[in-house]
């Protein structure tokens, strides 16, 4: 099966992607069969040099039956070759990082309170048995000193 995507290439930390068609079991930075553009994502979204797409290549290819990724997909979407695919469902994509972090903590303390409140009760039911168990070790201690004399 034909596919549109992403090829990673660049130095560390300075990625930089070619648009390849590829056989989707073929190694995604391996062979492929045609580049046909690139994207570079550390070019800020308003210049043109951000992306180069080979749209005739892009089309021709899609008759063919390759299908875009869905990363690429998004790519073509932007760049109005094909149309935009439907967002997914991610409700807390909206809210900056930092808001949803605290929300996150708001929402576990009181699950934290309950959970808390448990295991002292249980801790109760377990404390003989620790002592039991404190206990036998120290009379195996005392049994292995004379073994050693």
């Amino acid at each position: 099966m034909l596919k549109i995507r992403l090829s990673l290439g660049g130095a560390k930390k300075r990625p930089v992607y070619k648009i390849v068609v590829a056989d989707s079991r073929f190694p995604r930075d391996g062979r492929f069969i045609e580049k046909v553009g690139f994207f570079n994502p550390l070019i800020p979204k308003e210049k043109k040099e951000r992306i180069n797409l080979e749209v005739d290549r892009i089309k021709h290819w899609i008759s063919k039956g390759a299908k875009p990724t869905l990363r690429v997909s998004r790519i073509l979407g932007e760049a109005e070759i094909l149309p935009m695919p439907p967002k997914g469902n991610n409700p807390l994509k909206a809210i900056p990082k930092k808001e949803r972090k605290a929300s996150k903590e708001k929402k576990e303390e009181p699950k934290a309170e309950a959970k808390k409140e448990e295991p002292k009760a249980e801790a109760k039911k377990e404390e003989p048995k620790a002592e039991a168990k404190k206990e036998e070790p120290k009379a195996e201690a005392k049994k292995e000193e004379p073994k050693k004399e």
